[in-house]
């Protein structure tokens, strides 16, 4: 990862050196014509679309020991929910339980994933760079994945897994048009990893 993070600082001083370079080379060529008018830009490469596809989310194996705590947890909570009488609460854990079995029994679906200049297209859904503030790496076994920061505060992250052998093409990409920073995982992230759902 911090290869590919070093590639793209690296990539991004000497595309600002090339562009320093050619500009004041344009402006010399001009003066020494004596066609000097406006200064000419250079000109942007247009960055061509890259398509991947990935599973959504990571799945953890999950022996039968953890379907026992499952249930261990879930019944020392039915039974202080009826102890107190707290109805509302006994229907909570239930649903939640069975909702939890049902996640974690779903195999994952596979997302065709397209990166092209108006932004991040997860299947039909659009992504736009403008929504993001940063994006962040993550890399955990032999996943890695893409974190986008939002804009807005309270708007979830948004996490796309790639494979591998694409790393570097979509870390460019993404580096072009956002800046780079670390991603700490919070709380509900870590608990996520800890129960392995």
């Amino acid at each position: 990862m911090m290869v590919w993070y070093n590639m793209v600082m690296a990539n991004k001083k000497d595309e600002k050196s090339t562009e320093e370079t050619s500009e004041l080379t344009i402006a010399e060529a001009a003066e020494v014509d004596g066609t000097a008018t406006e200064p000419t830009k250079p000109v942007a490469e247009p960055i061509p679309e890259i398509t991947w596809e990935a599973e959504e989310y990571i799945v953890h194996e999950k022996n039968s020991w953890w379907y026992v705590g499952l249930v261990a947890v879930a019944l020392v909570l039915v039974g202080l929910a009826v102890l107190l009488q707290a109805w509302t609460f006994l229907a909570v854990v239930v649903l939640s339980v069975i909702a939890l079995v049902v996640y974690t029994l779903r195999p994952p679906r596979v997302l065709h994933y397209s990166l092209g200049k108006e932004g991040l297209r997860e299947d039909q859904r659009l992504y736009p760079y403008a929504d993001f503030k940063s994006f962040g790496l993550l890399h955990e076994g032999q996943h890695f994945a893409i974190v986008l920061t939002p804009r807005k505060r309270f708007a979830p992250r948004i996490t796309v897994f790639f494979p591998e052998t694409q790393g570097e093409k979509i870390v460019d990409a993404f580096g072009a048009r956002l800046p780079m920073e670390e991603v700490k995982l919070d709380l509900l992230d870590k608990l996520i990893k800890f129960l392995r759902i």
